[in-house]
Parts: C-alpha cells; structure tokens; sequence
C-alpha cells in the first residue's frame, strides 16, 4: 500500500476500499503539533501531505508531466521496471498512473497508446489500472445502501470492461504479476466466487509469490465486508505471513487483518493482548530488514506507529511516526474524513507519552 501509490485525487489509496466506516475521527483541533511533538520537529497537521504515504519524488514527477500531457515520463520509468522484473515497484507506478488517468483527465494515456501502439505492454496494464480505478471513481467509497443507482450502473458497465483489459496486458507481459493485481479490485467488486478468486490468486503467485500489493488487495477480498469472513481473512493473513521471507512486510498482514474486523469495538486490553503484541513484534521485525526502496515500507509503519501507540510502547511509536511525518495518505488515517487530524491526535499521543516517561527531549 502501497502505495500503494499521488498528485491525483486517490494516490496512495488502494482502489475503492475506503468505505466511510468512520465518519469523523479524534483531531487535535489545533493549527500546530503539541509541544512534545514541536520539540522533535513535527509537522502540523495542516502540512501533512494527504495524498501520499511517504515522499516518491520519481512517481511525482512522472505523474505532474502526466497531468501536463506528457507520457513520455510514464513510459520510460515504466519500461525502466519491466526490464528489471521490478514488479512490486512496477505495480505501485502503474496503479498510481492507472488512479490517474481514471479519476481525472485520461487524454495522456490516449495520446501514449496512439504513439506506442498496439503492442506496449507498459500502456496496456496502465490501462488496465485505469479502467478499474475509473469504475471505483464512479461506484464512490461509500456504503452500498447510500450509493445510487447510477452509481451502481456506471460502475458495472466500466468494470465489465476490465477482463478484456487485464487480459491484453497479461498477454504482452506474461510474467508480470501487475495485471492480476488490478484483477483482484475487479474479482472483490463483481463478486468472484471462491474458487475463482483461488485461481486467480495461483496465477499471481505463480509469478510473485510474496508481492505486498497483491497481498494487501487479496486480504482486502477475504475480508468480512467485502467477500469473506473474519475467519477467512485471517487464515490467509496468518498462513501468508508464517509463508513469507523477513523483508517482504507479509507479516503485517494479521495487523490490517486485525484492524479491519476488531478495531472498531476494541478496548484498550485488546491491544495489549499477548497475541497482538507478538504481531506487533514480528512486523517490527520485518520492518527492520526490509529494502528501504520497498513501495509499501511507509504504509506499514503507519500501521504499526498507530498499533505501538495503542499498546503503550510510545518509545517504539515515535520512532516509526518520525520515518513517516509529512505523510498521511495509510491505513488507518486514511479510513477517516480528517486524515492529517488523526495522524497528529495518535502521533502527539506517542510524543507525550515518550516525554513523560524520559522528562523531556534533548536535540
């Protein structure tokens, strides 16, 4: 997650899976940080970056000359990844400029298929992204009881147009996972049945057997709100992350497992649990020695900032909202109408907590 993933209205945010589950959220209420948090120089709230999870200076570039009607940016950093097998890096790009091109103007990608032709494979699962992210943009995030018919419809008809996209971009890069990916947000919107999704998720394994995004996006399918259950999405978080070599991050997966199906009704007890706190831990782990390059490194140590915080470790809290300041655009900010707002309530939590227990900051 990402990451996922934006300049563009829904960079970072995984494709329609923001349901407004959350209304309004704690917000410090404030222009600037706490004093603890100010002392370490952290930004207010009204300077984080919403879009983003993390700085991607590269993707930034490509996707401002994109908006300017240039694609050529797009199709050297995307031939760039094919050309290295680069396909964690490869789905992030391509999924951001897919979000791009379907929730806002389009006329780049055009211009770059009528250049390239029929056969460029960085073109095509670009438009295969995009095609799936202009269906999400028109269902909306919200739930389906305050969804329109017209929304519904709009987002059927754009989606059904999906396999035909995802099978030519599959066709002119066999060994690249990316196109599946976009098919696991067209498999959780019209509902594949289990088998299906089985089968899909053999061929994006198959290819890469330990790719974050992919991970992330089949999680979100098995979860109870979408095509699952509790039970079901965390087997699969438990039996990915047990499967999956340190670096990879798949052992953060309990955690988003976690957060989706008990956060909501959760006491504070609940995190502190044994069970959880040895989640915790063995995605700290992970984080420790994964690439520092990896597309989704920032996505998890949001997720584990809010966790530490949550389980009293503020020390440990601080140390990850201080990788990751700036930026909001993860889960679970990004779940909340006031993203930066909660951000800064959980990370001013860690700083206060942090200063109580050691008496102050030094430089």
């Amino acid at each position: 997650m990402e990451i996922a993933r934006i300049v563009v209205l829904g960079l970072a945010v995984v494709v329609g899976i923001v349901v407004y589950r959350r209304i309004v959220g704690p917000s410090s209420g404030k222009a600037g940080p706490s004093k603890d948090a100010e002392a370490l120089g952290l930004l207010p709230a009204y300077r984080q970056n919403t879009k983003l999870p993390a700085p991607a200076p590269e993707l930034e570039r490509v996707l401002v000359a994109a908006a300017r009607l240039d694609w050529e940016p797009a199709a050297r950093l995307l031939a760039e990844t094919r050309e290295s097998r680069d396909w964690e890096r490869r789905c992030d790009i391509a999924s951001s400029l897919g979000h791009a091109a379907g929730e806002g103007d389009g006329s780049w990608l055009d211009a770059w298929a009528e250049a390239a032709g029929p056969y460029d494979p960085d073109v095509a699962v670009v438009r295969a992204h995009a095609t799936v992210a202009l269906a999400w943009e028109l269902r909306g995030a919200a739930f389906a009881k305050h969804t329109t018919r017209e929304q519904f419809e709009g987002f059927h008809r754009v989606l059904a147009q999906a396999p035909q996209d995802i099978a030519r971009a599959a066709e002119l890069n066999p060994d690249d996972p990316t196109p599946y990916v976009a098919e696991i947000w067209t498999a959780l919107g019209t509902g594949y049945p289990h088998p299906e999704m089985h089968r899909l998720w053999a061929r994006i394994t198959a290819r890469a057997p330990h790719h974050y995004d992919a991970h992330y996006a089949a999680l979100q399918y098995w979860c109870r709100k979408w095509r699952g259950s509790v039970e079901l999405a965390e087997s699969f978080a438990r039996e990915a992350a047990s499967a999956a070599p340190m670096g990879t991050l798949l052992r953060a997966l309990p955690l988003v497992a976690w957060y989706e199906h008990h956060d909501d009704d959760a006491k504070a007890a609940d995190f502190r649990s044994p069970e959880l706190v040895a989640v915790v831990d063995a995605a700290l782990a992970d984080v420790a020695v994964a690439p520092v390059g990896h597309p989704s490194l920032a996505e998890v140590r949001h997720l584990l900032a809010y966790f530490l915080v949550r389980q009293g470790r503020h020390e440990a809290a601080l140390e990850q909202f201080r990788l990751v300041d700036g930026h909001v655009n993860a889960l679970p900010w990004s779940y909340y109408n006031d993203p930066a707002g909660v951000y800064c309530h959980w990370r001013d939590k860690a700083a206060r907590g942090a200063r109580k227990r050691f008496g102050g900051f030094g430089g």
